[in-house]
């Protein structure tokens, strides 16, 4: 230990350098920093090169070994997989995952947002910050259909008995009357949306903050096996001056 001697009796002397502190270095045999070096990328070490792109995750392939598993598919979850090379895998929701698949902003006196993705189970519509140009009922059509909606509606306009046409307008009201310029917000469920063999059921509720009036939707259907692909929003008079609708499918 000539060097910690030197160090120990140099003018001035380093007083913050302890006697202990000096004894870690005991036995040292080489450079420190090239000890230190000759361990980055050996297998005791996890190298930062082993990640290649934004996302890449690293994880355990076996004992005491590590691997990288590539960043996924947006929208993919983690998953268990004892088949998996490193026993874990990125994969589609198997169930109860909800997907955004579009956000679209309602103008004019008719919005429609078509090619909706046939890939999930169920349907979850939100529509946020609804206001029209003038006194107005929010609705919905489906496809283009003609006569093809049914249901019992609590709280609607004229044409909500159950078991007829929802006022022979061939759209569903998702709101009753409001005046200009009232904001509806709400939400609605539509069930097997995309299936070809059953009808499609909805579910929901909508409210006119403005008012303070809840307009519940309790039940409808539309009474058709045809799969949904497009909706059609739009205000039975006037035009929209704002609104937002954000279309979620469900595993």
């Amino acid at each position: 230990m000539t060097k910690a001697r030197d160090i120990a009796s140099a003018a001035p002397a380093p007083s913050t350098v302890s006697a202990t502190e000096l004894g870690y270095l005991d036995g040292v045999s080489s450079a420190i920093q090239t000890q230190i070096d000759s361990k980055i990328g050996s297998a005791s070490a996890i190298n930062p090169t082993i990640v290649d792109a934004k996302g890449d995750l690293i994880v355990g392939s076996a004992a005491d070994t590590v691997a990288r598993l590539a960043v996924g598919t947006n929208d993919y979850v983690l998953t268990a997989d004892s088949a998996a090379t490193n026993g874990v895998k990125w994969a589609a929701a198997s169930s109860g995952g909800m997907t955004l698949l579009s956000t679209t902003t309602l103008s004019g006196a008719t919005t429609t947002i078509s090619s909706i993705s046939g890939s999930y189970t169920d349907l979850f519509i939100v529509v946020n910050d609804v206001v029209c140009s003038g006194s107005f009922e929010f609705r919905v059509k489906i496809n283009s259909a003609t006569d093809k909606i049914y249901g019992t509606v609590s709280n609607l306009s004229s044409g909500g008995a159950g078991g007829t046409n929802m006022g022979g307008t061939e759209q569903l009201k998702l709101s009753g009357s409001g005046a200009a310029n009232d904001v509806f917000e709400g939400s609605l469920y539509i069930t097997q949306y995309a299936s070809t063999t059953y009808k499609k059921t909805f579910i929901g509720s909508f409210v006119n903050y403005t008012a303070s009036y809840v307009n519940n939707l309790s039940g409808a259907v539309f009474w058709d096996t045809a799969a949904i692909s497009s909706l059609t929003f739009s205000p039975n008079t006037g035009t929209f001056s704002s609104g937002t609708v954000r279309i979620y499918g469900v595993k």
